[in-house]
């Protein structure tokens, strides 16, 4: 997480340009924003090195890749002591199926958000990850029909 960073409003509205598409032309986020192109580099670079741009990233369609099924798993743990969640948390990036996961408050200890071939794909994974681990109390799936916003 960065330190306190001071944001102005220029560098919200870059922050908001670049998050839509991060391939923007310089010269068209200094025309969106009002700043000239050398400053909105200037801007960008600053924003990296701070680390509130924390990576640049290609967002590819999960079907195209094979694995259109989108799976958001909320998961209990019995135990949440130092040792349980970090051994949890490394046996979550271990997994490819997995693409986000958070720690949360609430009724549930996680929430995941996993991309899958298939059902059979998903039946493995909670059988390795969620039925062999002696920790994980719950879980419940919900499986997305379709993106609406995003």
């Amino acid at each position: 997480m960065p330190k306190s960073v001071i944001l102005d409003h220029f560098d919200h509205a870059l922050l908001q340009a670049v998050q839509r598409d991060n391939q923007t032309p310089a010269r068209l986020l200094a025309e969106q924003v009002g700043l000239s192109e050398s400053a909105v580099l200037r801007r960008l670079r600053r924003l990296r090195r701070e680390g509130v741009i924390t990576a640049d990233v290609a967002v590819v369609h999960p079907a195209v890749l094979g694995r259109p099924l989108c799976i958001h798993v909320l998961v209990s743990l019995e135990r949440e002591g130092a040792a349980q969640l970090d051994a949890f948390i490394r046996t979550l990036r271990a997994r490819p199926e997995v693409r986000e996961a958070w720690y949360v408050t609430g009724e549930a200890d996680f929430l995941l958000h996993l991309q899958l071939a298939d059902m059979a794909e998903y039946d493995a994974f909670t059988r390795a990850v969620f039925h062999e681990e002696p920790n994980v109390r719950a879980f419940r799936t919900v499986i997305a029909m379709r993106q609406v916003v995003g």
